[in-house]
């Protein structure tokens, strides 16, 4: 979905990856999946179906729909496939590259659960990995009927010549924004000490532009590594973010920038790094630096505060909301996702019907955005107390660094893991870590507040020292 910037920017190069490995050989009814972060992937649970779409003859494929799933499992050595201490791709789950999943209209059900029960880790709910596949394929197919509908009614001249108007606008649209930009550069320093360095040079002449992020740093030995689509993602999502108009984002964006990427690098790693964190935290932390760089606004809470519980029976991820960079005119949000991801929150109500948990505090955490002209937004405080033993796992960042602030406001607060144990110990955690939590044990995560915006952080006049937000 266009809200959920990580996943639209970075299919492409999944579907580009099928129909480079399987050339002529693709037929009517054929499904693909694939996770593959080293060649058109994210991380292993966001699971890509794509479904090629052929002429009324069978012989040409005119469009392909494409459909991507995070599963709540997918293997690996924590569950919910989010280990907070990996080092290789394989202690991350199953692995899946060009695999197809139906054959001429006819799922590959035994060889798909072979699959997903394979490695050193398998997957541990091969029913629902099946149940979500089958809800992709089914979503694809509604894409396929949709686009032969139009081209039923419109021809393939005209439905593919308003595709390319589209992709046109989103060009020019983007060239536009390059005519006023001008040559800027930004270091984004993680929690690990690990940097983004991104410049961002224009050509005038010819509107356009290069992004380098030459200088990053290597790949992480833990599994803070994004692979390259996802940095294609970011890039795409924040040029994106600069066009005036209400366009659709799409692939014309990109077509006035060339993103340099070395490989070996965190946000370009190789085999066998692991990954899990490169979808969720890094994505933001690019994001965030191409946004240092320009200099449009400040530092959002740069997480999706990831945050997953199970055992044998239940498995639930959630990304949790925070605080949105303040810009020139704007405070920053209160407790929204932003950037990357969009997602919504799963009601207390369901929640606590689904799974043997409580929401004891949900609320907004006052004071946590960083003053300035304009003021940071706000995270927010979320307890969540559990009735029975689950371990969880937490991805995190801007624990240690706190969210910057631009045009000399103030950075925002740094987040807070920690659980409250039943005896009434407190045990911090760190960004990224797992624990084991015993009945009426609460996790308590509090989340980064946004930078400040604006020179008057200081000043008594400042509008956040006058509570005006």
């Amino acid at each position: 979905a266009p809200h959920v910037p990580v996943h639209l920017g970075s299919m492409s190069e999944s579907v580009r990856t099928i129909l480079r490995k399987n050339g002529g050989g693709i037929r009517p009814g054929d499904v693909f999946m694939m996770n593959n972060p080293y060649d058109g992937g994210t991380h292993l649970p966001d699971v890509t179906v794509i479904t090629p779409v052929f002429d009324k003859a069978g012989e040409d494929i005119i469009f392909l729909t494409a459909s991507r799933g995070h599963h709540a499992d997918i293997g690996g050595k924590t569950p919910g496939s989010a280990p907070p201490d990996s080092r290789h791709i394989d202690e991350e789950g199953v692995l899946i590259d060009n695999f197809l999943l139906v054959a001429r209209g006819t799922l590959r059900e035994g060889e798909t659960r072979d699959l997903l029960a394979s490695g050193k880790f398998p997957c541990r709910n091969i029913d629902q990995n099946l149940a979500d596949l089958a809800a992709q394929v089914a979503a694809n197919a509604t894409g396929a009927q949709e686009l032969t509908r139009i081209v039923d009614q419109f021809g393939l001249d005209v439905v593919r010549a308003y595709m390319g108007h589209v992709q046109a606008n989103a060009e020019e649209s983007v060239r536009r924004v390059l005519d006023v930009l001008k040559d800027c550069r930004f270091t984004y320093a993680l929690d690990s000490g690990a940097r983004i360095e991104v410049r961002v040079s224009v050509d005038h002449e010819t509107r356009s532009a290069v992004v380098d992020f030459t200088g990053t740093s290597p790949q992480d030995e833990m599994n803070y590594n994004a692979p390259f689509s996802i940095c294609r993602a970011a890039v795409l999502y924040v040029f994106r973010t600069l066009v005036g108009a209400d366009i659709p984002m799409n692939e014309g964006c990109l077509k006035p920038i060339r993103i340099v990427v070395p490989k070996g690098t965190m946000i370009n790693p190789e085999f066998p790094a692991a990954v899990i964190s490169g979808n969720t935290e890094v994505s933001q932390a690019i994001a965030d630096a191409l946004y240092g760089a320009l200099g449009v606004v400040a530092g959002s809470q740069g997480t999706m505060n990831n945050f997953v519980y199970g055992n044998e029976k239940y498995q639930n991820y959630e990304t949790i909301c925070g605080g949105t960079g303040a810009g020139d005119g704007f405070d920053g949000a209160s407790a929204v996702h932003s950037h990357m991801t969009n997602t919504r929150m799963t009601d207390p109500e369901v929640l606590e019907d689904r799974f043997p948990v409580r929401v004891d505090e949900f609320s907004i955490r006052t004071g946590s955005g960083g003053v300035g002209d304009f003021r940071g937004g706000d995270g927010i405080v979320r307890k969540l107390r559990f009735l029975e033993p689950m371990t969880v796992t937490v991805l995190s960042s801007h624990r240690e660094t706190a969210p910057f602030g631009a045009s000399g406001g103030r950075p925002g607060l740094p987040g807070e893991n920690y659980v409250l144990r039943s005896d009434g110990s407190v045990e911090k955690l760190a960004g990224n870590d797992e624990t084991r939590m015993k009945a009426n044990d609460v996790f308590v995560m509090k989340t980064p507040g946004g930078g400040g915006f604006g020179a008057e952080a200081n000043s008594s006049t400042s509008r956040a020292r006058q509570g005006i937000r």
